[in-house]
């Protein structure tokens, strides 16, 4: 592990604009906003002076954060919806027409796992997981393109995870949405250029967040210990400085740099040590 860590060194950034964006006054939809890390984005953008549409399934906690923000003196509106839902993307879009004026920022936050081994597993879990991560986002990317062509310097801000570059046992579902949605996110980087939209990536590591407090199954053996992660506080506010600093690609914690330094250069170590550790838990089943 040590020698792991010593070898990884993965830049935070790459593909760095020397042009700074302004998150004053910018119009943003944020999906899966009403707790963990996607909370924490909506109150450190509106510190920063941006016009927040907040989306969310769980309209309690959503109205709450809208009207704490709009206390302090920011402009937010709430939205619940599914993100999963064509009619709720399509009213999250209108609130932000019809409150702002149009929009600026997407940012694809929204998310959910399942932390179990594939073969004890479900095709309707995975159905799940894809929709929530993969589907759901590229759609909204899709409905959302005519509105960030009339923005102010638009940009699409997609959440992954260092599981979009480097698959993880007991994590597959998750690993495969966010391997589609990091594809996804490279393709249209190049097809948003007609558009002057740019397409940027984020892939944070193990963060403390609710999305373990919410994950469709809990049953994987493969250890990961949660309460070593980083504050969804940190993550939050690395993806704003790569939005502003308009980063192509961002790695977040130094688990994920180091793992993925790691999984580029030796990919047939990592192969072996994961493989390692999974015969050590299934050694008695």
């Amino acid at each position: 592990m040590d020698k792991l860590r010593r070898i990884g060194g993965l830049t935070k950034g790459t593909g760095e604009n020397t042009m700074r964006r302004e998150l004053r006054a910018a119009r943003i939809l944020l999906t899966g906003a009403s707790s963990g890390i996607g909370r924490c984005l909506a109150e450190q953008a509106a510190r920063a002076g941006a016009r927040l549409v907040l989306a969310a399934r769980s309209a309690e906690p959503l109205d709450k954060l809208a009207r704490s923000l709009t206390d302090l003196g920011a402009e937010a509106i709430a939205v619940p919806g599914d993100v999963t839902s064509e009619a709720d993307r399509g009213r999250m879009l209108s609130a932000a027409v019809e409150q702002f004026g149009g929009l600026d920022v997407l940012i694809n936050n929204a998310g959910v796992g399942s932390w179990c081994h594939f073969a004890e597993s479900s095709e309707e879990i995975l159905r799940r997981v894809m929709e929530v991560n993969f589907f759901a986002p590229a759609e909204l990317i899709r409905l959302a393109i005519p509105l960030l062509r009339q923005g102010r310097r638009p940009a699409i801000v997609n959440v992954a995870s260092m599981c979009g570059r480097r698959g993880i046992p007991a994590w597959s579902e998750y690993s495969a949405s966010k391997f589609a949605l990091c594809g996804l996110t490279e393709a249209l980087r190049g097809e948003m250029v007609r558009f002057g939209i740019d397409v940027l990536l984020v892939l944070p590591g193990v963060t403390r967040s609710d999305l373990w407090q919410h994950l469709l199954r809990n049953t994987g053996r493969y250890p990961l210990d949660v309460r070593r992660g980083m504050p969804p506080e940190k993550v939050a506010a690395g993806i704003l400085r790569a939005l502003q600093k308009n980063r192509t690609e961002t790695v977040l914690g130094w688990d994920a740099r180091w793992l993925l330094r790691v999984n580029r250069f030796l990919p047939r170590l990592v192969d072996a040590l994961l493989a390692r550790q999974v015969r050590r838990l299934y050694a008695t089943a």
